[in-house]
């Protein structure tokens, strides 16, 4: 089997599972992309399997500490060892992430489950060319009624694939509703897999709507960052006294309006942009939630989206009225916990107010975080609650 000499100090030595080009001490039998490789140290002792891709900055993605082909009876294997990780840790898998790419030990595969459809991306050279094994190892184990390839994402660009959206197994399932079970009673959506804007729900945000929508009764509520309602659609069905939801997109706006029809409430759904929508609002709300999508995508714009979070948390907290409460969502791995922390409470004294910490949130368990790969956790958030002036 071809493989690479790893430098002394690369982080594979601390847990991680990435190996980058500058940590390659050097390749031997001419391996090349999509290939399973071995992994040696400097001192020739094996660390393991890992597949390759030269035209990637992470050269390689380890995929097992022992010698391992990507057949099918490993795909089997990984796919129904992430659904039993579901299944023992009590989420819903049939409104689940089944599989959450290095978590599962299958570098690049996220497969989101909608009732009997999946949504499958293979985000690395390797995974993508063993698509059909994939598909394969999900029919055995969830017997779909369809199975979507959305790879749309900008990430492929870095491996080299070409942006894909096609129907790998079965129909085209075209519009469907599922409900989740975020409130009394459940929240409907319509979901479109291959059409839709996004790949369904932001099934990671789950149990914040829960959460959430526990503190909306009889509450004015302002969900900014809206997309499909998620939020605004849990804290109505709750008993909020008002909703209003906003988001720059028309599209997403248009799901959010048919959502709440088919929930039975009633939701002010504005299309603006929420940051001058933050800076221009007069209104006072009891609940102000934000929860954007993520403002950085590497670490040299980090310091240009921490300042976007300071002002959407700075107009965010004057919009509150006595009691208020923030609810604030990152969902970058390059802002740490304490980075977004830190963040809200900069802009709670430019703000003159005094915040409380209520809840810290995370991604829900579908989406297990390896804590030596810091890049599979990535959404934190922070309920907040403000403080009589004193």
């Amino acid at each position: 089997m071809p493989g690479i000499v790893i430098k002394p100090r690369a982080r594979i030595f601390h847990g991680h599972d990435w190996v980058y080009a500058s940590e390659i001490r050097k390749l031997f039998g001419e391996p090349v992309a999509g290939d399973v490789i071995s992994l040696k140290d400097y001192r020739d002792r094996p660390l393991g399997t890992a597949i390759y891709n030269p035209e990637s900055q992470i050269v390689a993605r380890r995929i097992s500490r022992r010698k391992q082909q990507l057949d099918s009876e490993f795909f089997k294997r990984r796919i129904e060892q992430a659904i039993a990780l579901r299944e023992k840790s009590g989420v819903d898998i049939n409104l689940a992430r089944l599989v959450w790419s290095e978590s599962d030990g299958l570098p690049g595969v996220v497969v989101d489950r909608y009732g009997g459809h999946l949504v499958l991306q293979t985000l690395t050279l390797a995974m993508y060319q063993r698509r059909e094994l994939i598909v394969e190892a999900l029919v055995e184990a969830v017997g779909p009624e369809s199975i979507i390839l959305r790879n749309d994402s900008p990430m492929l660009a870095a491996e080299g694939i070409e942006e894909e959206v096609a129907v790998l197994y079965g129909d085209n399932p075209g519009v469907f509703v599922v409900e989740a079970p975020t409130v009394e009673g459940g929240v409907k959506f319509e979901i479109d897999l291959l059409d839709g804007q996004k790949t369904g729900l932001y099934l990671d945000q789950l149990d914040a709507h829960r959460e959430i929508a526990k503190l909306a009764k009889g509450k004015r509520v302002l969900d900014c960052f809206c997309n499909q309602g998620g939020f605004a659609l849990a804290c109505a069905k709750a008993g909020a006294a008002s909703v209003t939801a906003v988001d720059s997109s028309g599209p997403a706006i248009e799901a959010t309006l048919r959502n709440a029809e088919l929930n039975g409430v009633e939701i002010n759904a504005v299309q603006h942009n929420a940051f001058d929508f933050l800076k221009h609002c007069e209104d006072q709300y009891d609940i102000v939630i934000l929860d954007p999508p993520s403002f950085t995508k590497n670490k040299k714009s980090l310091n240009n989206a921490m300042r976007g979070y300071k002002e959407i948390h700075l107009r965010g907290i004057k919009l509150l009225d006595r009691d208020g409460v923030l609810a604030t969502y990152c969902c970058s791995h390059h802002a740490s916990r304490q980075m977004f922390l830190d963040n809200i409470v900069t802009a709670s004294v430019d703000a003159k107010r005094t915040l409380r910490l209520v809840a810290s949130h995370g991604q829900r368990l579908d989406h297990p975080v390896i804590p030596a790969i810091p890049e599979t956790e990535y959404l934190k958030g922070f309920v907040l609650e403000l403080m009589p002036s004193r």
